[in-house]
């Protein structure tokens, strides 16, 4: 065999079948048997052979190195049971989600584990995230957020770990859901606006949305969630439309609250004992005038961080107008509802019902984002 033809084979032969093995030993026994190959004389047919050999050989190598390369920006798994994982690469957020994918539901009515395609788990989301009963427009930009949330959640945190799927009916653990309050309306919005979802630069948002502003939406995440993990740019403060036709609880809110129920709250959810509480205040607010540090007691702590700890539905948010003890009771007031960070349940519905598209809402309350086509 001439010299060449092995100087081209040879080096791919000898890393296909001693790839387990260091460098220098290797290159000593391609040395070796590349000395023995030529110090030996084969006739036509045995050279022949040979080469045939180091061909295949060589054939094979290069297509198990192929099938060896990792696809650029390959999408990670779900949770351990999960399904949507299997999305193909490319695309939004480095996965083309190619075709709707089923995802794995815990139910943690029945604790049961459910698969189900996306599509249809959203429409138990869209109905158990806002009245089924309104507009359409108002649905559809619920559900693009719904869709784009799950999704987020699964690529990056790979869904819901704790329960090995990719979401869950709990809503301390991921979205609400009730398949019980689905209508025509719902199954409308979701099929309007099938594999659309909310990106920013490329890469999918943190879908967040709330019930009610209180006239104005919180100027970041780290001031109406205390969210700082990443940075969220395309939250932003803007007039929300639906403080003019919310529920009147929503408007003005007050809840007194016993000074020795509070201190437990507070203990139990800061792992700080804010000793016996005879003053509260307010010490810091964001730009859109959220409470982002307050002291109760000998207790500071974020605004956001004494709403969870008093009870979310109690005090309704961190917009606050009165922080103060009267009588024995810690008594907080403020307007709103949720968070305020994102979306704007009755915001999206005052704007429906002045002609807005689920795209234009959705582009409204999330700075410069695009409503893509994940899949078909």
């Amino acid at each position: 065999m001439k010299p060449w033809v092995l100087d081209i084979l040879w080096p791919k032969a000898g890393v296909f079948f001693m790839n387990n093995h260091s460098a220098e030993i290797k290159k000593d026994r391609q040395n070796k048997l590349y000395s023995f190959i030529q110090s030996k004389r084969m006739g036509p047919f045995v050279w022949t052979v040979a080469l045939l050999v180091l061909l295949a050989v060589l054939i094979v190598s290069l297509t198990a190195c192929g099938m060896a390369r990792p696809l650029e920006n390959e999408p990670g798994e779900s949770g351990k049971n999960g399904k949507a994982g299997q999305a193909q690469a490319g695309g939004v957020a480095g996965s083309k989600w190619q075709e709707e994918p089923n995802i794995t539901l815990y139910m943690h009515e029945t604790e049961e584990t459910k698969e189900m395609p996306l599509e249809e788990y959203l429409q138990g989301v869209v109905a158990a995230e806002m009245d089924p009963t309104w507009p359409a427009a108002a649905l559809e930009a619920q559900a693009i957020l719904a869709r784009t949330f799950t999704l987020e959640r699964i690529e990056s945190l790979g869904g819901v770990p704790k329960r090995g799927t990719d979401a869950s009916t709990d809503v301390e653990e991921f979205q609400a859901y009730d398949a019980g309050r689905i209508n025509d309306s719902v199954k409308m919005a979701v099929e309007n606006t099938r594999g659309k979802v909310a990106t920013w630069q490329g890469r999918l948002i943190k879908a967040w949305f709330f019930a009610d502003g209180g006239g104005k939406t919180a100027a970041s995440a780290l001031e109406g969630l205390a969210y700082d993990k990443e940075e969220t740019p395309y939250i932003h403060s803007v007039e929300d439309p639906g403080a003019a036709i919310t529920e009147e609880s929503n408007k003005q809110w007050s809840v007194a609250i016993p000074v020795a129920d509070a201190r437990e709250r507070l203990k139990s959810f800061t792992g700080n004992d804010p000793g016996e509480i005879s003053s509260a205040k307010i010490l810091e607010k964001g730009e859109s005038g959220r409470a982002t540090k307050v002291q109760i007691g000998s207790l500071t702590t974020g605004g956001p961080a004494m709403r969870l700890a008093l009870g979310s539905t109690e005090v309704k948010s961190a917009l606050l107008s009165k922080l103060a003890v009267e009588g024995g009771k810690l008594v907080v007031a403020g307007k709103g509802y949720g968070h305020g960070v994102g979306m704007s349940q009755w915001g999206a519905r005052a704007m429906a019902e002045e002609g807005k598209s689920g795209q234009e809402i959705v582009s409204y309350f999330f700075k410069d984002v695009k409503i893509e086509q994940l899949y078909e």
